[in-house]
């Protein structure tokens, strides 16, 4: 049996290079489908083995900003040379960028 944050792991596994999703996206695909702090929980306990097997980096809010205070250059960083555009406002346009949740 895996834990809620092992779904949460292959779940974010799964999307696209030069794509984004949303914590409540991810937690819809779970058991915990409104748990969408719950996946931000998961992402925040990853060691630093698994962070860089799990692409974290790829995870959004649902208005489309970095939410993670403690990386948020790295994150940016690590999306843009993914060729994932921010505007001046540091919003990611999800209408381009938005993984659908289909294995790609």
């Amino acid at each position: 049996m895996t834990s809620y944050y092992d779904d949460v792991y292959e779940i974010v596994r799964r999307i696209p290079r030069g794509r984004v999703s949303t914590y409540g996206r991810i937690a819809a695909m779970t058991p915990v489908p409104r748990g969408a702090r719950g996946v931000g929980w998961a992402l925040y306990a990853l060691g630093p083995a698994q962070a860089r097997d799990v692409p974290w980096w790829r995870v959004i809010n649902a208005a489309g900003r970095i939410s993670n205070e403690y990386h948020a250059e790295l994150q940016r960083a690590l999306l843009e040379a993914e060729g994932v555009v921010f505007d001046e406002r540091g919003y990611v346009d999800l209408n381009t960028y938005l993984w659908n949740g289909n294995p790609s």
